[in-house]
């Protein structure tokens, strides 16, 4: 069974960091490209930072220059660096990995998501 488990949410102040981790349960390369998003109270899940299986990263504007999105193979993992916090940031933040399939489909899997807290 596919399943991807995050970890590293909790309470920071403003202007600290968390790395938050995404673990795969298989290969990370099952995936054809990895993202977070997050989603706030009240509001819709938005995404933030994606890296496709060859590395390639993208980043929303808001977390541009404050995050970053990398991977281990070896550890079938996907972390999020967080720096430079701001209170805006509080969310619970989700793991997705998509999967395209043979016939040109997407397959989505998501992570149970994890809290973070930015407090001012």
């Amino acid at each position: 069974q596919v399943q991807l488990v995050e970890s590293g949410g909790g309470l920071v102040q403003a202007g600290g960091s968390l790395r938050l981790s995404c673990v795969a349960s298989g290969s990370i390369f099952y995936y054809n490209a990895m993202s977070w998003y997050r989603q706030a109270p009240g509001e819709q899940r938005k995404l933030i930072a994606t890296i496709t299986s060859g590395g390639s990263t993208n980043y929303a504007d808001s977390v541009k220059g404050r995050f970053t999105i990398s991977r281990d193979n070896a550890k079938n993992t996907v972390y999020l660096q967080m720096n430079s916090l701001k209170p805006e940031d509080t969310a619970v933040y989700f793991c997705k990995g998509v999967r395209l399939t043979v016939g040109g489909n997407s397959l989505d899997y998501w992570g149970q998501g994890t809290q973070v807290t930015v407090s001012s």
